[in-house]
């Protein structure tokens, strides 16, 4: 079955994002890919501005990026980012950064893992996990 992307964000390319090379620099889909996981975090109510009166906090332990196509300033791009797999202590996320010029300009994963106050691996409490199971089942943005 084929993972579903059910929130998306649209981010205008910056000509400060380019290098010298000439592309938009390979951080930058690192902060693209942050900016959706916030958006995602956000759609199933997790806060993000303060750690408010919740045990965990969620942080990302891992992520990587396979670069697809080199972007640059103008386009715009929309970036998806999924659940792929939910764990005990952590969730696996999934990202596409889509060029409206270009297609599927990259892809990328990042493993986000809870953390208790004092900094230890906490499970995925039961609410998160299903609002994560509930958005992930919601309809894809723009019907698609």
């Amino acid at each position: 079955m084929e993972l579903r992307y059910p929130v998306r964000i649209e981010h205008p390319v910056a000509w400060g994002e380019m290098d010298a090379f000439g592309h938009v620099n390979n951080t930058n889909y690192l902060r693209w890919f942050e900016s959706a996981r916030i958006a995602y975090f956000e759609a199933v109510a997790i806060s993000v501005g303060t750690r408010d009166d919740r045990p965990w906090v969620p942080i990302l332990a891992r992520a990587t990026v396979d670069f697809r196509k080199p972007v640059s300033f103008p386009d715009t791009i929309s970036v998806e980012a999924a659940v792929e797999r939910l764990g005990t202590t952590s969730f696996t996320m999934r990202y596409r950064a889509v060029s409206q010029r270009l297609g599927l300009a990259a892809e990328g994963e990042g493993v986000v893992v809870l953390l208790d106050r004092e900094g230890q691996k906490t499970p995925v409490p039961a609410a998160l996990r299903e609002a994560i199971e509930r958005l992930q089942l919601a309809p894809a943005p723009g019907g698609v």
